[in-house]
């Protein structure tokens, strides 16, 4: 069979046992267990012998990001617990793609930028959310990732300050879980962090990420840029999709974008990409040492839709160096 179940474990002692004497490529986790919680789990099982880990959580609530935290402390992805609107059958194709992607995910890089961006928690002062505008509503950062994202977004976005243009990203994550994403990010951020809603207006200052469940789109009205909230068929397995967000970006936004295509597996982004920079706007493409997973930014490199290829930490000044350009 394509996957093999090696064994289960009612609680982290259990799971411990099994994991030292067998071997094992993935690993499922739920974050409320027995005598040990899941997110002290993963941080033993991340320091004494990393392996891919999914998340399966029903802790979706934005006032309860343990599944987020679960990501951040190098957990590979994360799906619904079967249970409430989510049935087995909601989840298993899901779940199933991603226990495969996982097995050949490159743990130890997942565990490193993990590691680095606890470092850098710990040594950035408090955050100030800022409350001036800035003087044009014209430029515009899309961003993509996927596997290993939720790390790279916060580096990346972290880095942003009030005079970086608006950005609307797209990361592979389940629905009711980008909320909880946007509302750490938003802690963590100078600029206002937001899931997105359809039909609100992009704003100075603000970051906005899609739905999960959904797609994104942006439009555009006079000088304005409209977000707008769609469903439809997923592509490449995924809604929101890199790709739906970009292509809408090369049509509506052209030269006044700026697009990055981070960590993930997969293709989505890279036709996207493609677009953006034919329709003259400035691509950035994740370089490879920096990936967790360099997969959908090889694409678009393979694609010719990357203008630069550049290091993660590397992203924001390249991002804030272009935009400006587009209105000097």
């Amino acid at each position: 069979p394509e996957i093999e179940v090696a064994g289960t474990a009612g609680d982290p002692f259990i799971a411990r046992n099994k994991i030292e004497n067998e071997d094992i490529d993935v690993i499922t986790l739920d974050i409320e267990m027995p005598r040990m919680d899941g997110l002290t789990f993963l941080r033993y099982l991340m320091k004494y012998k990393p392996m891919p880990v999914i998340i399966v959580s029903s802790l979706v609530s934005t006032n309860n990001p343990a599944a987020i935290q679960a990501l951040e402390l190098g957990a590979v992805d994360i799906v619904h617990k079967p249970g409430g609107p989510f049935s087995v059958g909601d989840i298993i194709e899901d779940l199933c793609r991603k226990i495969r992607e996982a097995a050949s995910c490159p743990v130890s890089r997942l565990f490193s930028a993990s590691a680095r961006l606890a470092e850098e928690r710990r040594n950035s002062s408090s955050v100030q959310h800022t409350l001036s505008h800035i003087s044009t509503t014209n430029r515009l950062a899309v961003i993509g990732a996927s596997t290993g994202g939720t790390i790279a977004l916060e580096e990346l976005f972290t880095r942003f300050t009030p005079d970086f243009p608006p950005a609307l990203a797209v990361i592979h994550m389940p629905e009711r879980f980008t909320a909880s994403f946007a509302e750490r990010l938003d802690s963590l951020c100078v600029l206002h962090v937001k899931e997105a809603e359809n039909g609100e207006t992009v704003m100075p200052g603000t970051i906005y990420i899609a739905p999960g469940g959904y797609h994104m789109l942006v439009d555009s009205s006079g000088a304005s840029r409209i977000i707008r909230i769609k469903n439809g068929p997923k592509i490449f397995g995924q809604r929101p999709a890199v790709d739906v967000l970009f292509n809408s970006a090369a049509e509506s936004v052209g030269r006044n974008c700026v697009a990055a295509l981070l960590t993930g597996m997969g293709h989505d982004g890279a036709a996207g990409m493609k677009a953006i920079r034919d329709a003259g706007g400035y691509t950035i493409a994740q370089d490879e040492e920096s990936c967790i997973v360099f997969g959908m930014p090889k694409e678009a490199i393979a694609l010719g839709g990357a203008c630069e290829v550049t290091p993660l930490d590397k992203i924001a000044a390249s991002i804030l160096t272009h935009t400006k350009s587009i209105i000097n």
